[in-house]
């Protein structure tokens, strides 16, 4: 809902203080930027709690889902984002937060459906949300860069670092993506068909027969 909201509110409240989508600088707008920074202090307060994120999975102990990518893109927004509201509350840095919204509104939604056992057969476009988040960190490359190009007043440190940080998160959910959508069903295929193989042409040393309903192992003769 926070998401949501975040994200209706940043289009209006850029929409209506005529925000230049190629390059806005912090104090033409009057109260649109007042708006937009108190909007954005909502975002901020939603990067807290998916900082939680972290801490609930220590506290499971589900260090499996404690990842270096997870830690990084956490810690980080938390921290860069307090920085943001602080010195950069609103002109540019308008364009990440609305583009972060919409995706993190996908993402609650199939969140949201997954836990709903007869909606999972419909759930098959899960890899193309991390391709729409790699899709949201290159347009708020080209449109910070944009900036650069063509200045309107706007601090150039701040858009240098958010271009270097936004290609740091490219590069992570890159190799995320390949490791959870390229190679993994290769592994999982190729594990598959040789135990197959190795079952039917009784070289493999265990085997799993169905008994009562459950399978069991038991030593190949």
């Amino acid at each position: 809902i926070t998401e949501l909201s975040c994200l209706f509110q940043l289009i209006l409240a850029t929409w209506e203080g005529g925000y230049n989508l190629q390059c806005q600088n912090l104090h033409s707008a009057g109260e649109a930027d007042i708006r937009v920074a108190k909007v954005l202090w909502w975002y901020y307060f939603s990067k807290v709690i998916e900082f939680m994120d972290t801490i609930f999975f220590v506290l499971r102990k589900k260090s499996s889902q404690i990842t270096f990518l997870h830690v990084y893109h956490h810690a980080t927004m938390f921290n860069i984002w307090w920085c943001v509201l602080n010195w950069i509350p609103c002109g540019q840095s308008f364009f990440g937060p609305t583009l972060n919204s919409f995706i993190h509104v996908l993402m609650y939604s199939y969140y949201g459906l997954s836990v709903i056992p007869s909606m999972r057969k419909y759930l098959w476009w899960k890899k193309y949300l991390t391709q729409a988040q790699l899709i949201q960190f290159l347009l708020t490359i080209v449109h910070t860069l944009s900036a650069a190009v063509k200045p309107c007043g706007f601090p150039f440190g701040c858009l240098m670092f958010q271009s270097s940080y936004m290609a740091t998160l490219v590069i992570l959910f890159i190799n995320f993506y390949i490791k959870t959508y390229r190679r993994a069903p290769s592994r999982t295929a190729g594990k598959e068909t040789s135990a197959t193989t190795e079952i039917r042409n009784g070289f493999h040393k265990d085997y799993c027969a169905a008994a009562n309903g459950l399978l069991n192992n038991k030593k190949a003769q």
